[in-house]
């Protein structure tokens, strides 16, 4: 059966608020422990509809790359913003994640008449913004966000993991894993670890 539900949504929520125009936004990499936190915000085409696209965290690896490139021939604007680890230890990842949706969003090349945010509430001056919890599993637009955020941010950590030889950074894309963990005991912090995460600044306390 096809799941048409997040297209449907969609679809509602431009019909109550009697809006054509809407964008979603989403965030990856707030949990990691190296790496960026990158937030990406998209408008699709309007009767773009793929029954595949859903949370990211819930497509495995290949299909999320073609759905990365389909959603880039199918949407009428995008916008990826990147934050190192520097950026997320002065902000906390919070604030990063808020500061990504605010600057993607006024990116964007055409205007959205309303913003669907994944799980933060964002105050952006000039523009209609909307909270929705899980959103990446509610919404077509904010799970096609959630994808190009993570493929985006997955290349970024395959290619860290070429320049830092020993550290798996392909496998476990920065998270707070035993084997990411047992790899920094072993071999040392980067300047791509946030330090002000725990596990980061216990090791370097040792």
């Amino acid at each position: 059966m096809i799941d048409n539900s997040r297209f449907l949504f969609d679809k509602q929520i431009k019909q109550e608020r009697n809006v054509s125009l809407i964008s979603g936004s989403d965030e990856v990499g707030r949990g990691a422990m190296a790496g960026p936190i990158v937030v990406a915000s998209v408008i699709l085409k309007e009767d773009y509809f793929n029954p595949e696209i859903k949370d990211s965290k819930k497509i495995v690896e290949k299909k999320r790359e073609a759905l990365y490139d389909e959603i880039i021939q199918n949407c009428i604007s995008y916008d990826i913003k990147v934050y190192d680890s520097k950026i997320v230890d002065q902000l906390n990842p919070k604030a990063t994640s808020v500061l990504g949706m605010k600057e993607s969003i006024k990116s964007l090349s055409i205007k959205p008449e309303l913003c669907l945010i994944d799980g933060e509430k964002v105050e952006l001056e000039g523009y209609e913004t909307l909270k929705l919890i899980k959103g990446d599993n509610l919404s077509q637009s904010i799970a096609a966000a959630s994808i190009i955020a993570k493929v985006f941010r997955d290349n970024i950590m395959k290619n860290y993991d070429i320049t830092y030889t020993g550290y798996n950074f392909a496998k476990h894309k920065g998270y707070c894993t035993f084997d990411h963990i047992k790899r920094v005991e072993e071999l040392g912090v980067l300047d791509i670890h946030r330090v002000t995460y725990s596990p980061i600044a216990k090791l370097k306390e040792k």
